[in-house]
């Protein structure tokens, strides 16, 4: 695929729509308070419905993301979109807890539509410029999860969280039709059905140590990443601070550093390689989460240390994926979709120890193990040279059909 079937303003709407697409699992979490007393159920029960949106959303990057490389890719992102317009509108309507719980699963898979875009990026971008266009792609997916909750908890104070699921609605809708006017007209690319690219999915981890390489390492950091989001949040809420929820949320702001070092990080991949930007990130990572083990006190030195915690990890993520992506740049969508369940795997058991580390062990201790987390990360990406060059372990592609 040639470098102009996808130019700038193409990548930068690819980037706002990722943006929408993974915002949309995250608006009501703000909100569930009132969701509570509107559905008469308790902070728990709301609590285990809005968990189903990150279950759904591992299904999401195993079954649906593998569809791009399998069709048009427009027509499947598409459909994905007009998918997430009518779950937030159920979304809106529903009058029990459990169905709640329901569509927010199937509102999490179909939010996987981001990997779905970073991996059509990946494809249509030209080599010298992949890294660059995924930075800018990634940096729309950091701003929704960030987006996601600010939006949405604003919203819901204005016009009630029924309404605002609305308008989340409405946006995708017209995104689903933006992206049949502005994506490029391409086919398909994947020879094998559908089944079978799945089932070859698990068999990708043997035959390619750059995927072996690169899923560990980003699992180990989305792990330390995940655990001292949801750490910090128990460590506020506890005495001496004993912060309110809407203090604790103003913290998140911090990640806009994170996003702006995507877009950097893409640029300095593309230019200096993939290895020596995962190691700068990591470092600037580790550090920042070793001092934050005794910067809680100081809010302004823990606001510096969590801007610093993400741009270091955001930018390994960005040089890390693009390794994955460039493993077969005709069809990278299972390669895609193979690490990002790992990743955010890990992702999921760093929030459930964060959250209980803080509480049992205290946050100073949380905060050193993740450190050491990412000390590990780095020594793997040292100790595997011969790994990291996305040749690496690679047949054929006419060997392999």
């Amino acid at each position: 695929m040639h470098s102009e079937n996808i130019r700038g303003p193409v990548v930068w709407f690819i980037s706002l729509a990722a943006a929408l697409g993974t915002a949309a699992v995250y608006p009501l979490q703000p909100a569930i308070a009132e969701v509570g007393g509107a559905l008469g159920t308790s902070l728990g029960s709301v609590g285990v419905a809005l968990a189903c949106g990150p279950v759904g959303y591992l299904c999401g990057l195993a079954l649906l993301v593998p569809l791009v490389d399998q069709f048009p890719p427009r027509y499947v992102l598409s459909a994905q979109f007009g998918a997430l317009a009518v779950a937030l509108g159920l979304n809106a309507i529903v009058g029990q807890v459990w169905l709640l719980g329901l569509v927010l699963g199937v509102l999490g898979a179909f939010s996987s539509v981001g990997a779905g875009l970073s991996s059509v990026t990946a494809r249509l971008a030209s080599p010298d410029r992949r890294a660059t266009a995924l930075g800018i792609v990634t940096a729309g997916i950091s701003a929704g999860i960030l987006a996601g909750r600010i939006v949405g908890g604003w919203l819901s104070d204005l016009i009630g969280w029924r309404a605002m699921l609305g308008v989340f609605a409405a946006g995708c809708a017209v995104v689903a039709v933006a992206v049949l006017l502005v994506l490029p007209t391409v086919a398909g690319t994947n020879n094998r059905g559908y089944l079978a690219t799945l089932r070859s999915i698990p068999g990708l981890y043997r035959r390619y140590p750059v995927l072996r390489l690169a899923a560990v390492r980003g699992t180990l950091w989305f792990f330390a990443f995940c655990a001292v989001w949801s750490g910090i949040a128990v460590a506020l809420s506890k005495p001496p601070f004993s912060y309110p929820a809407e203090r604790i949320g103003l913290y998140a702001f911090a990640g806009i550093l994170g996003i702006l070092a995507t877009r950097i990080a893409g640029a300095w991949t593309d230019r200096v390689g993939a290895r020596r930007v995962i190691l700068c990130g990591l470092s600037l990572a580790g550090a920042a989460s070793a001092v934050l083990a005794l910067a809680l006190p100081s809010t302004v030195s823990t606001l510096l240390c969590l801007a610093l915690f993400d741009a270091g990890l955001f930018a390994a993520q960005v040089a890390n994926q693009s390794t994955v992506l460039a493993i077969e740049p005709s069809a990278p969508a299972r390669f895609n979709s193979a690490y990002m369940v790992v990743y955010f795997a890990g992702g999921s058991l760093g929030t459930g120890f964060g959250a209980t580390a803080a509480e049992r062990l205290g946050w100073p201790l949380t905060a050193l193990v993740t450190t050491a987390v990412i000390v590990a990360a780095g020594a793997i990406t040292l100790l595997a040279q011969g790994a990291e060059h996305p040749a690496a372990g690679v047949e054929s592609v006419a060997a392999r059909n």
